[in-house]
């Protein structure tokens, strides 16, 4: 898969000489059209289409991919043209959705504007949309022809969007490199090199998505702190005020997970308490309930790494190691999410 990291001006420019298409449409949504296409119109033909969607997860529906669909038909868009993604995880899931089911399938490309989505939605061709409250249900594996990475970009975002973008970052370090690890968790966020990190974030989910590019096996690493992360961000998505980012739930499952490890001597004392210091310290602590466990334990029966009746994690086997396809029980969950709320 083409990942490019450099100056947008000169990727875009490259790739458009390169590849010939019928029509173009840029999908977008109110804060990309305002801050971001402004970057790259000059950049495109004089003439192309733009979709301006809704941004936020909860618009992340079949209904605003069939407004999306409705563009695409009026432009009369024909299996020759392509579709720019230019935003953050959810334009970049969307788009690309709406992308490979339009016409049984036309090209698309992602520019992804956040650091989320830099370090770890636009790559890997993982397309999907939320149904019913649960995040990614419906959803395809394809990937798209390039992603074309500006980490200028990032200079649009508010502290809180790098903060959750920064939480697949700390992730990726857990699983697959702890020298990393020991250097980012000795520094406060406002001292890293986001640079170097993007970079090096990408690195490890290509080579992940490399070797196991549809999730069989291990390719499931990448969901570290994904299960109860994605029933903690799915149950308060949809309490109004107390809805968090997406970085904001992975860090906290991150915390409980880590905590399950090492209830089942996965990981040293040492190591949880490394984990849970560096994540508090950087992200606080999401206000939950013990009244409210059951119903995010409940919402783990839905994670699309469960096979059957059994819930089942990717947990760290070590910092910089991490297992797969992990049986985990309610009371397991349970204890790790009261752990967490302490």
């Amino acid at each position: 898969m083409s990942v490019q990291i450099g100056p947008i001006s000169a990727s875009l420019t490259r790739y458009l000489a390169e590849n010939t298409y019928s029509h173009i449409a840029i999908i977008v949504d109110e804060h990309t059209n305002k801050y971001c296409l402004p970057k790259i119109k000059s950049l495109l033909p004089a003439k192309f289409t733009k979709v301006i969607i809704k941004s936020g997860e909860e618009h992340k529906t079949i209904q605003t991919c069939a407004r999306i669909w409705d563009s695409m038909t009026k432009a009369n868009m024909d299996r020759h043209a392509l579709v720019i993604n230019l935003g953050g995880g959810v334009i970049g899931d969307m788009g690309g959705f709406c992308a490979s089911t339009y016409k049984r399938g036309i090209d698309f490309i992602q520019i992804p504007t956040t650091l989320l989505a830099q370090v770890d939605a636009s790559v890997g061709g993982k397309l999907g949309i939320d149904f019913q409250h649960y995040k990614n249900h419906i959803g395809v594996f394809q990937l798209p022809k390039t992603v074309l990475i500006d980490p200028e970009f990032i200079q649009t975002l508010p502290e809180r969007e790098k903060l959750s973008g920064y939480a697949e970052i700390i992730k990726h370090c857990l699983i697959r490199d702890e020298e990393k690890w020991e250097e980012i968790s000795h520094k406060a966020f406002d001292e890293v090199n986001l640079a170097d990190l993007i970079s090096h974030s990408v690195d490890i989910k290509k080579a992940v998505v490399a070797e196991d590019p549809k999730e069989a096996g291990l390719r499931k690493i990448l969901n570290f702190g994904h299960t109860l992360g994605h029933a903690v961000e799915t149950y308060l998505l949809n309490l109004g005020k107390r809805r968090i980012l997406h970085g904001e739930a992975i860090a906290v499952g991150m915390i409980m997970e880590a905590f399950i490890a090492f209830d089942r001597n996965l990981i040293s004392q040492e190591e949880l308490e490394s984990i849970e210091i560096y994540l508090f310290e950087t992200y606080g602590r999401v206000k939950l309930t013990a009244d409210e466990i059951p119903a995010i334990i409940k919402l783990t029966a839905q994670d699309k790494k469960n096979k059957g009746s059994e819930i089942r994690f990717s947990l760290l086997t070590g910092i910089g190691d991490c297992g797969y396809d992990i049986p985990v029980t309610a009371a397991e969950m349970k204890k790790a999410i009261a752990y967490y709320i302490g």
